[in-house]
Order: C-alpha cells, then structure tokens, then sequence
C-alpha cells in the first residue's frame, strides 16, 4: 500500500524506516467511487491526495458555464486545492473521480504533525508545489504558443494513459478546444505521413 507514495517522496529525500513509519501513520486511506465527488466548488479542501488507484479530474466551471479541467491525477500523483487547503478559504474547484480510486489523505492537521514531526518533509512539499508550479507554467505557455496537434501530442507524452481511460470530451476541456476539433487533430495525426 505504502510503497508507491514511499518511492515518489523518496525521489526528492531520503528517509529512515522510522521516519516512515510516522508518514504512515499520518496517512488515511480512502476510496471515492466513480462520479463521486472529492471536493465542490465552494468547499474548503482539507486533503492532500496521493492517487494509488484510479483517475480523477480537477476542473472549474467558466463564465460561460463550461467545465474547464486543470488537471487529470492518476496513480503515482497528488491532487489537492493548494490555495484553500493552505488558506481555509472556498474552493474554485471540483474535484471528481473518473475511475473508482484508492488514495492516501494527508488533512491539514495531519500534515502538520508530519512537518513538526519529521521536518525533512517541508524540503518534499516544497519541491512537490515547485514542480506544480512549473507544469502549470509550462501548461499556460503551451496553451497560448501551441497549436491544437502539437497540445495534444504534448498532452499524449505526458499522460500516454489518459485516452484510453477518459471520454474524449475531457481531454477537449483540458486542453481548451471542442471535442470536434479534438476528433478532427486526431484523424489528422492518425494519418500516414503527419
């Protein structure tokens, strides 16, 4: 159960088998069924969420009434509203399974017993909202600078899995074009010679 979170932390800092062990202990496990929903819009996010199993996504609704995924979060990833998690305050997001998941939760104060308890974690959350940040970033440059193939080609190198496991019309929202559009890039890429 523990050995996937334990190999993605371990990647950034190395840990004793005691450290560990308090890790674990701090860690709730949790299933969400599939369409259940994780965190609505206007909730105050109180977890931290390493995917095990499953795939969910993270999305808002736009002025015009469209959902808008920021995020797919499969096995060996973390999803979390950083900004109401941290603060306390209402969240922008939804946050919902698309597969029935299994995860590991951290609550605030949890996560706060781990900090004061093991500080090498304040250096494995730093570089998990670090890497966060740069995703986003690269995603936001990818957004304005990339045309429809090269999004989705980007798209299908970082999530190889996704296509096969999600409706076609939540890789559209993620990567902001009509899901028509997306099945014309795909046709057209699908094609010898592109």
């Amino acid at each position: 159960m523990h050995s996937t979170i334990d190999h993605n932390i371990s990647k950034f800092v190395s840990f004793t088998d005691e450290e560990l062990n308090i890790f674990h202990e701090l860690l709730t496990i949790k299933t969400v069924s599939k369409k259940e929903y994780l965190l609505q819009e206007g909730d105050i996010c109180e977890f931290e969420a390493f995917v095990i199993q499953g795939c969910l996504r993270k999305y808002y609704i736009n002025e015009n009434g469209a959902e808008v995924i920021v995020q797919f979060a499969i096995e060996d990833s973390w999803t979390s509203d950083i900004a109401s998690f941290s603060d306390h305050k209402p969240s922008h997001f939804f946050i919902e399974a698309l597969e029935n998941c299994k995860l590991l939760i951290l609550t605030p104060t949890s996560k706060e017993k781990l900090l004061s308890s093991v500080p090498k974690f304040e250096r494995v959350f730093r570089i998990l909202v670090q890497r966060h940040l740069s995703v986003t970033q690269d995603r936001l440059v990818n957004t304005i600078a990339k045309t429809a193939p090269e999004k989705y080609l980007d798209f299908l190198e970082h999530y190889p899995t996704i296509p096969q496991r999600v409706a076609q019309h939540y890789i559209a929202s993620y990567l902001g074009i009509s899901a028509e559009f997306l099945s014309k890039v795909r046709k057209r890429l699908a094609k010898p010679n592109n």
